[in-house]
This record gives C-alpha cells, structure tokens and sequence, in this order.
C-alpha cells in the first residue's frame, strides 16, 4: 500500500471537508474566467456566429440537405427570420445567461475532472478504472449530444416552425427569450440524453438490466421514449417529435449493444458457473476420511446376508451374475450342500434375520 493512499485512508472528516472546499473553489475560478472569456467574445463572435446562425439559409445543415437533391430543394431557398426584443432588460441579461452557459459548456470537461479527483482515493484499482472509463464516455457523449443538438435537431425544429403559417395575413415575430430559451433548451437536453448508452452500461452492471430485458421491452421502450420526447421538445408538433424521437430511439439501441458487452464480460468472470467452459465442472467432490471409515465398515445387515452367501448389486456390476449361493462352482457345477462354506437361504434377501453373533459383533465394534 502506498504511503499515498494511506494519508487518504486516515484522513479525518474535516480533511474531507476541506478538499471539497478546495475542489469547490477552484471549479467556481475556473468557471468565473470561463464567464469572462464568453462574455467578451459573445458580442463579436459568438452569438453572431454560432447562436444565430440557425436563422438564415447560409447555416451547414440547410446547405447539406439542398445539395442531396430535388426533393429538399426548398432547404435552398432564401431563408431568414428576424429576431426581436420586446423587453427593455432582455438584450443585456441575454448576454449575461449566455456568456454563463457559454462557459459551463467549456469548463465542463474540467468539472468532470474535479469531480473524479475528489473521489477517486476511496475507490479500489478496478473502481478507478471503470468509473473513470464512465467519466471519459459520459463527457463524450455530452459533447457530441450536444452537437447533434445543434447541428440536427433544433435547426430542423426552429426552420420548420419559423415557415408554418396558419394565414397568410399572420407573420412571424419571434421574441429573443423565446429563440435562446429553445436553443439552450434543445441543445443542452440533447446533450444529457445521449448519457443513455452510459446508463445503460451502468445499470448492466449492476445487474439490473441485460440485454434480453431491453430486447424484450423494445415496444414498451418505445413507447416510453415517445413519451420522453414530447416532454423535451419545446413545441408539441409531430415533426419536432419525430426529430427528437429518432436519436433517443437509436440510442436506445446502442444501449442494448453496451449493455450485451457488459453481460458476456461479467459471464467470462464467473467461475462458479458448472456451465461455463472455465467454471467448476471438473470439480469432485472430496470424501471425509470419516465418511470413507463408515461406508468401509460393515453392518451387522451386511455381516447377515455374508453369511448366508447372497450375492448383492454392489458385488457385481452383472445384473445376471446375482445369485445365491448354495454351493455352486464355476468348473465343478453345483456341490453337495455339506460343501458349501456358507449356509443355504432361499428367500428374499429382505426377510432374512440376522444372527445374534453378528449384532454381538457389531456391538463390541
């Protein structure tokens, strides 16, 4: 044991306590300069850039689905939606909310890593590992959820709801609360349900679920998720489900292929298993010398049926060989009764008494 882990194992209550100060402290620094930086880019760069950029016809996606043809055409059409500020605070406190998620995003992979350094001297060797393989994937996932959301599922939402009209004496005016409430929404929704292949390999585990479970609750699962997904979308409309039913669908999927892994890993490691190639099958069970002392001694039964010369089961493997013995002998045929050395029984084997010499013996045995 090192001399690392053995100042972590003594240490007191309060000696907790004030590395979860520390971590604390350095997660809140980290994040102010994350804040300040966002804050000084957002007017130039990125809200401009990144944030609005959904709401004109230029945005990757629309130019990706115009050049696959014909039937997407319209995705290259001019497109444009104009955002308005109906409050006098908004434009100033939109900054402020931005530039904060702005840098939470950024300083998430470094919360991860506080996070992990606070609990990883309680954790064994194999723990370290594992969770710390759980931390790498979940930030991943975050990351590209959060993409998707981006790059997918809220421009397609936004496009498709920005051109609906119910009248054509109706037009859009659309609120700057309500664009950035939907885009932080979506995207940050997005990013958390793509941790549901890293649940799903943790609960596999755990031994909650498995594989033919999630198989077999495919429809139910099915149903679940649409549910999921009309709760998520900021909007009811069914394009906008589908939008968002889609990945959680197929990441649903992903979770029955982890969740298959995590099942055969823990079957290779089960040695009690007599079914398993490298389980205990081979294994005999081991006789107590007391046990082969008493199954060695004769009863005063089998001291019985001895002496009347009846052959049993257990003397021969030969079912036709039993037989009582009156004499009988394999060269000379049978003999005279006077030679047997044993005395005649003719009966069942079952019947026959016991001599009180033997119990006697049996006794003083």
């Amino acid at each position: 044991m090192s001399q690392e882990y053995t100042e972590e194992e003594t240490k007191t209550f309060w000696g907790h306590l004030e590395d979860l100060r520390w971590s604390l402290m350095r997660v809140v620094a980290v994040l102010f300069v994350g804040f300040i930086a966002s804050f000084a880019a957002m007017r130039e760069f990125l809200f401009d850039k990144i944030v609005m950029a959904p709401t004109t016809s230029d945005f990757i996606l629309y130019r990706w689905i115009a050049a696959l043809g014909e039937p997407f055409a319209s995705f290259g059409e001019p497109f444009s939606v104009q955002i308005i500020n109906i409050k006098v605070t908004s434009q100033f406190m939109t900054h402020i909310s931005m530039s904060f998620w702005f840098a939470l995003l950024i300083t998430f992979p470094y919360l991860i890593f506080e996070i992990w350094r606070f609990i990883q001297p309680a954790l064994f060797r194999e723990e370290k590992r594992n969770i710390a393989i759980a931390f790498v994937c979940g930030t991943g996932m975050f990351f590209l959820g959060c993409l998707v959301g981006y790059l997918l599922v809220f421009p397609l939402m936004f496009r498709f709801l920005a051109e609906y009209q119910l009248s054509t004496e109706i037009a859009n005016q659309i609120s700057l609360t309500s664009y950035t409430g939907n885009f932080l929404g979506m995207i940050f929704v997005m990013g958390i349900v793509f941790e549901l292949p890293l649940l799903t390999w943790l609960l596999s585990r755990l031994g909650l679920v498995n594989r033919k479970m999630l198989q077999n609750y495919r429809r139910h699962a099915v149903v679940a998720l649409l549910v999921l997904s009309a709760i998520i979308t900021p909007s009811g409309d069914p394009f906008t489900l589908f939008v968002v039913f889609l990945p959680l669908y197929m990441l649903y999927e992903v979770g029955i292929f982890f969740a298959r892994k995590a099942e055969i890993a823990d079957d290779n490691n089960d040695d009690d298993d007599p079914l398993h190639p490298d389980g205990n099958q081979d294994k005999t069970t081991e006789t107590t010398p007391d046990k082969e002392e008493s199954d060695s001694k004769p009863s005063s039964a089998e001291k019985g049926v001895a002496a009347a010369g009846i052959t049993t089961l257990s003397d021969t493997s030969d079912a036709s060989a039993i037989s009582y013995d009156s004499g009988y002998d394999e060269d000379d045929g049978y003999l005279p009764e006077e030679k047997s050395p044993y005395p005649t029984y003719e009966g069942d084997s079952e019947d026959y008494e016991v001599p009180d010499e033997y119990m006697e013996e049996d006794e003083e045995d």
